[in-house]
């Protein structure tokens, strides 16, 4: 982009042909099935991130070293054996000084060539151990947008005395989002969101029994908070609250 910017100012390019190569730059086709955004994080801030579910093996490798050579991508829902089966096919990027990091219980693969800028904090509660799988999906989604992390996992209202002191470290600490996840009846942000005057963002988990099951209860539940200052992402979204959170720190970063 600063190239063709410095070709207009001098005169090289005119300004149909430098509209028309920054228009075709932003997007890279990989053949007939993917074209990358590879000015996502420019223009939205969110890095460039890459579902893994429902692509082969082979379209994978592709996106992904495309992505990694503008800098980097992380890719989501990668089970361990998949990526066993791709890590031979991706250690040329070792080679080119990239940091790559995957994480089995998130199911995330970060790919980056420089270290990420900080924000601001947030803090990360989960009601069980069970839900910790999301939450850790949180966790790496938030550090790679530039969050810091404080978590505090299994303080669910099964046993609500963990909670309290959990809470008031993150206030201390100036939080300034709270990221909640919970399954089974989804109580936990309701009840964090009544303790502290940050936004709250709940994460419906599809752990539980019953009518649990699914995670339609915790997230109906809380829909239905009667606790102000709560939003909420989809089931087992933890992708989607992670950047909630960032974008909600980049706006308070912006006006001051």
């Amino acid at each position: 982009m600063k190239d063709i910017l410095q070709k207009l100012q001098s005169g090289e390019l005119s300004v149909e042909n430098a509209e028309k190569m920054l228009r075709n730059e932003h997007i890279q086709e990989l053949e007939d099935f993917a074209k990358m955004d590879i000015h996502r994080e420019i223009r939205t801030g969110i890095p460039e991130a890459v579902f893994a579910e429902g692509k082969d093996d082979s379209e994978l490798v592709k996106i992904i070293k495309s992505c990694a050579a503008n800098g980097g991508i992380i890719v989501t829902r990668l089970t361990n054996k998949r990526y066993e089966d791709i890590k031979d096919e991706l250690s040329v990027l070792i080679k080119d000084c990239f940091k790559i990091d995957f994480n089995p219980k998130a199911r995330t693969l970060t790919i980056k060539t420089h270290e990420v800028e900080k924000i601001g904090k947030i803090g990360l509660i989960t009601a069980g151990t069970s839900d910790i799988p999301v939450a850790e999906e949180t966790r790496v989604i938030a550090e790679e947008s530039g969050c810091e992390v404080l978590k505090s996992y299994d303080v669910g209202v099964a046993g609500i005395h963990r909670l309290f002191s959990q809470i008031r470290l993150m206030m201390d600490e100036n939080v300034e989002v709270i990221i909640v996840v919970a399954g089974m009846e989804g109580a936990l942000p309701s009840v964090v969101a009544g303790l502290v005057d940050v936004p709250v963002v709940g994460v419906p988990t599809s752990v539980g029994y019953g009518v649990g099951k699914g995670g339609f209860t915790a997230l109906y539940a809380m829909l239905q908070s009667c606790a102000p200052g709560i939003a909420v992402v989809n089931i087992d979204n933890g992708f989607g609250a992670a950047l909630f959170a960032s974008k909600i720190i980049n706006s308070k970063n912006k006006n001051k």
